[in-house]
Order: structure tokens, then C-alpha cells, then sequence
């Protein structure tokens, strides 16, 4: 009888048993969460600003059919301008052109493509809409921002990831130093995954269905390289981001290596960290020591000496602002993409990520993390007083509260 039963529970056991390795369980947990798991010919990171623009500009050139933009932020600057030249420049061959900008991010700013602007990109060939404008006095239009970056090029590859489209990626800022940040461009059926997302908000904001058969992806052969895409979308998808991290996080056996402009963290994902360290699993938090909102790195702060106090290492990036999105796991698999590590992108934004299983690209990108440990410095207990003055401290205590609206 013993025998019996232990043979029946080998032949019908969960599923989630007999994953043995953190890539196995990762993968079924996202697929279990409603991620689409796709097939990728290839992936290749964009390292810096100036190759993430050479590669988009130059994929856009290459353009034949159709073009599909959804950004969070394209500047009315020399970058910015470049790339719009070359929309309509595509535009005047005949491509579609299809663009969404949100509408928040580019409320009153000189150098932003603003409501009274859209009229002159839709005069050149692109047809752009504003994902939601701010219309005062209803402040929920602050609330639920796209912050994605996405172009679709024929349905044959996409390129993502954290840059907007901006000149202060190439030149810094006075505020925050040289501009770090990471993006990959990825080719195949993954590219259709995208293309539908893009769909579902271009029909929410632009009241226009497109045909899937028509602008879906072309590739549609199976590629080497396997992606889970994740998509967040408020009310929809509103768990999606951060179950994933979690998930992920709670697979992981070794190590955890974690590169973000604003890791606040939510209280999901904050947990899941603390269950890997009491596992023994090596947890890695790189911060940016400069960042672009005033009172962020406050936040900051309080969460990373929460991290320290329960084993994690935590990291100040000296180099400037680190923008990137990144996380690997176990040197086995990692994920790129919009979304940030705090209350905005993980509760409220629309947001989209690419876990990629694949160790070679993961590889890459611990290279990358190992480079900047060697500009970083590590944050202590005993150090954390020193890094942070009192006023600052009682700053991100007072504001970790509403910290979800930062």
C-alpha cells in the first residue's frame, strides 16, 4: 500500500512540484499568473543612451509597413526631434505611423510634445494621441500614467525598455550627473505580444480597433531565446508586476541582483527579499547615490536600511543617476523593462517587462552590475548616518507613508 501510494502521488503531483531548478519554477508560476510565454530570435541589450537611439533610429529607417510608439516622454529636443523627423519621414513613404504619448508627463513643458503640439505631429504623417491629458480640477488624471516604452517595428521586433527619448540621456543633468540606463531590442513572435498590448491602449485612447491579422507579428517562427512578457494595466492587470517579481524573487536559490532608479518597494516584493535572505539566498540592491526627484532618495533611505538590517547588500551607484530596470536571478534568467521598484509603477502605471530565460543575456547583465560595483559603495549600518543627515532621515520617515504616490 505504501508503494502504491507513493506511486500515485509521483504520477499525479502538482505541477509546481516537479520543477526542480528556479528557471522551471519561475516559468510556471508566470505562466500561471496569465503571462504570455513567447519565442525570441533575438535579444540584444542596448547598453547606453547613444547605442538604445542608434538602434531605434536605424530600425526605424528600416521601416516598411507599419510603426507603432507608445512612450512615456519623447522631448521637443535635438533626440527627440530626430526621431520625429524620421517618422515622418516614414510617413511620407507611405509607413503607418502610430504614436501614443502620455499626456501627464507632457503637461506644460516647454520641450515636451503638449496637446497644442499633436496637431503638428499629426501634420507631418503621425497620428498621435495623448493618453489622458491632466484636465484640472480632477487630480485621478495624476494617478494611472503610461509608462511604458514600446516601438513596434512591422510586427518583426520590438524595442523597450527604460529610456524615454530625451537629450539629458546623452548630455546629464546638472541634478543628477550622467544618465545610466539599460534597453534591448528583440525580434520574433515576441514582437507580437507588444503589438497587442499597443492595441489594447490605442483603442482605449484613440477609439480606433486595429486588425491583429494585419499588425501582428510576421515572425512568427520559434527562436532561441524565451520570453515572458509582462504586461501591468490599473484595475485589468493591476497585480501582474510585482506577483512576477515575487515569483521570481521566491525561486531564486542562490542569488538575487537588483538594479532600479527608485527601489521604494512595495510590500510584496519587499517580503519576498526577506523570505530569499532568510533562505540564504545572496540578495544585491543597487541604488543610485543621485537621482532626479528631490525627495526620492529620502525614501530610498528608510526601505535600504530596512534591506540591511536583514542581511541584503545594498550598493550606492557613485556614477551618476543608474535609470535601469533590471534584475537577474541565479545567473540563470533576468528581467528588463518600464518598470520601476516603487508605489507608481507597481500600483498605479501602466507598465511592461520581458523576463527572459535565457543565461547568456543574464550574463551580460551581472557583467554590467559587477563593472558599476566597482563605482558603488557599499551602505552599512554604521555608514547610514553618515551617507544620510538627520533632517533627511525624518524626511523619508515622514514621507514613506504616502510613498506610493512618489
Amino acid at each position: 500500500m505504501p508503494r502504491l501510494l507513493l506511486w500515485l502521488f509521483l504520477l499525479f503531483r502538482p505541477s509546481c512540484l516537479i520543477a526542480q531548478n528556479s528557471v522551471e519554477v519561475a516559468r510556471l508560476r508566470l505562466r500561471e499568473l496569465g503571462n504570455e510565454e513567447l519565442r525570441a530570435g533575438s535579444v540584444s541589450l542596448l547598453k547606453s543612451p547613444q547605442e538604445k537611439y542608434d538602434t531605434l533610429f536605424n530600425s526605424v529607417l528600416a521601416t516598411k509597413r507599419y510603426i507603432h510608439v507608445e512612450y512615456f516622454w519623447i522631448a521637443d529636443d535635438s533626440v527627440g526631434g530626430r526621431f520625429v523627423d524620421l517618422l515622418a519621414e516614414k510617413a511620407r513613404e507611405g509607413v503607418e505611423v502610430r504614436m501614443i504619448i502620455d499626456g501627464f508627463a507632457n503637461h506644460k513643458s516647454e520641450n515636451s510634445w503638449t496637446a497644442n503640439k499633436i496637431d503638428s505631429l499629426t501634420a507631418l504623417g503621425i497620428h498621435t494621441v495623448l493618453f489622458d491629458p491632466l484636465r484640472f480640477p480632477r487630480i485621478n488624471h495624476c494617478y494611472h500614467r503610461d509608462h511604458r516604452k514600446i516601438v513596434i517595428i512591422d510586427g518583426e521586433s520590438v524595442v523597450t525598455g527604460g529610456m524615454n527619448i530625451a537629450d539629458y540621456y546623452l548630455t546629464g543633468t546638472a541634478r543628477s550627473g550622467q544618465w545610466r540606463d539599460m534597453h534591448l531590442k528583440m525580434e520574433g513572435e515576441v514582437a507580437g505580444c507588444y503589438e497587442r498590448v499597443f492595441e489594447r491602449m490605442w483603442q482605449k485612447v484613440a477609439g480606433e480597433s486595429l486588425d491583429s491579422l494585419r499588425y501582428g507579428a510576421n515572425l512568427a517562427l520559434p527562436g532561441d531565446y524565451v520570453v515572458s512578457v509582462v504586461n501591468r494595466e490599473p484595475l485589468a492587470l493591476s497585480k501582474n508586476m510585482r506577483k512576477a517579481y515575487t515569483a521570481c524573487i521566491d525561486a531564486a536559490e542562490s542569488e538575487v541582483r537588483i538594479l532600479n532608479p527608485y527601489p521604494t518597494n512595495v510590500r510584496m516584493v519587499r517580503k519576498a527579499i526577506y523570505r530569499a535572505l532568510r533562505r540564504g539566498v545572496r540578495v544585491m540592491v543597487m541604488a543610485s547615490a543621485s537621482n532626479d526627484v528631490r525627495t526620492t532618495p529620502d525614501l530610498i533611505a528608510v526601505e535600504m536600511k530596512k534591506l540591511v538590517r536583514h542581511g541584503c547588500e545594498v550598493y550606492y551607484y557613485e556614477g551618476g543617476f543608474h535609470h535601469s530596470k533590471v534584475m537577474t536571478v541565479d545567473g540563470e534568467f533576468c528581467t528588463v523593462g518600464t518598470a520601476n521598484l516603487d508605489g507608481r509603477s507597481m500600483l498605479y502605471d501602466y507598465e511592461i517587462n520581458a523576463f527572459i530565460f535565457d543565461r547568456g543575456v543574464t550574463r551580460q547583465l551581472n557583467a554590467i552590475f559587477d563593472g558599476d560595483l566597482t563605482n558603488s559603495e557599499m551602505l552599512t549600518l554604521k555608514e547610514f548616518k553618515k551617507r544620510f543627515s538627520l533632517v533627511h532621515r525624518v524626511t523619508g520617515r515622514v514621507l514613506t507613508p504616502i510613498k506610493g504616490l512618489f
